[in-house]
């Protein structure tokens, strides 16, 4: 009685899935389960990529996949936390340790803007002593030379510089969206569980992280958000995961985008625990329940970086609507292992091979290009 219960009710989830409804937290749990006997009782993956697939449709119906040229500024890599993931941290006095000045910065702007830059996403680590008002210097000073858009300093950095200058997460923010900070990353999310946030070593806890975002989208700053598979978390906590970005969402509005990627273990402390990385085929199926999951966020991006171009032009398929960044300067995955590039030319080639519409964008995802075809419907229309 119970296994047909079971069997009946996969079935009913599956037809609404199917029809792009959205399932609860419970729900996604029967979804991805197994059966006590008889083998998996999973919906496949390729059933779940279609569904996906048809979501972007009917978000995106122009055929249009996006993608950004930027460049992930490190300004340090001094950190005072020591996540069991990361090798691109260094303590405080480690003859490794740097903090770039502001001119230096400047001059990876310029080289940014010249190679056709939409934006700079600017990151760096937990810094134990710079003051708040070095970083609202840095920001003036680039909007004043360039205008450019800064999408910079993830949770972790907003909870770092809250500790350091003993100011609200408020008050921090005001005063780097006054000197001049448009949107913020969504790095720092790995897995939102604090059971996997403690043994990962993480300061900045799943709730201090929804709680910066959440007062972020207060402040009428745009936000992304992501989430790290591949270290140790079970698929319960992933779903767990999803489902607090979904809640803030309902309740903001604030994520312009969402971005899952996976665990790089390459010269990382957790790498030699878990030394082997998600296999694409998982990535996939974690983008597409992602897609289907996050109904009220508009865009999601599939990790070409992590997965190859291969596995990016697949994810176009399985609910992504862009491609993400040519990163001209990648510092922190990079190292850890991930060897893929590109270059524009690339990314808007393997847009175009994967049937789709290349269109560049910036950080919150405005389009800086007009529609191929949108000239075509324009003049039709008169």
């Amino acid at each position: 009685m119970g296994l047909q219960s079971s069997c009946s009710g996969l079935a009913e989830l599956t037809a609404r899935l199917a029809e792009g409804d959205a399932l609860s937290l419970d729900e996604w749990a029967v979804v991805i389960g197994k059966k006590e006997v008889g083998g998996e009782d999973r919906i496949a993956t390729e059933a779940l990529c279609c569904w996906a697939d048809r979501m972007r449709q009917r978000l995106h119906p122009d055929g249009v996949v996006t993608y950004v040229v930027d460049r992930n500024v490190n300004y340090s890599n001094v950190c005072s936390c020591v996540c069991s993931f990361c090798v691109f941290y260094r303590q405080l006095g480690d003859p490794e340790a740097y903090v770039h000045t502001h001119d230096e910065i400047a001059r990876k702007v310029e080289e940014t803007i010249a190679l056709g830059g939409s934006g700079i996403l600017m990151q760096g680590g937990l810094h134990p002593e710079l003051p708040l008002e070095w970083y609202t210097g840095l920001l003036r000073e680039l909007k004043r030379r360039y205008q450019v858009h800064l999408h910079c300093f993830s949770p972790p950095e907003i909870w770092g510089l809250s500790q350091v200058t003993r100011k609200s997460y408020r008050e921090v923010l005001l005063a780097l969206k006054e000197a001049g900070l448009d949107s913020i990353p969504g790095g720092g999310g790995e897995i939102l569980v604090d059971e996997i946030r403690r043994k990962r070593r993480s300061d900045c806890s799943s709730q201090e992280w929804l709680e910066i975002m959440e007062e972020a989208h207060r402040l009428e700053i745009p936000t992304t958000a992501t989430m790290m598979i591949g270290l140790g978390e079970s698929p319960l906590q992933r779903l767990q995961h999803l489902e607090k970005i979904r809640l803030l969402q309902s309740r903001t509005g604030g994520f312009v985008a969402f971005i899952p990627w996976t665990f790089q273990p390459d010269g990382t402390p957790l790498g030699k625990i878990i030394p082997d990385r998600v296999p694409v085929e998982e990535y996939l199926r974690w983008l597409a329940i992602s897609r289907l999951y996050l109904d009220n966020i508009r865009n999601v991006q599939v990790s070409w970086l992590t997965q190859g171009m291969e596995g990016g032009k697949r994810g176009l398929r399985c609910g992504a609507n862009d491609l993400g960044s040519v990163m001209i300067e990648e510092n922190v995955i990079s190292p850890a292992g991930a060897r893929y590039q590109a270059d524009e030319a690339m990314l808007r080639r393997a847009i175009v091979e994967a049937g789709f519409k290349p269109v560049k964008r910036n950080a919150v995802y405005k389009r800086l290009e007009e529609s191929p075809g949108a000239k075509l419907a324009a003049l039709s229309s008169n």
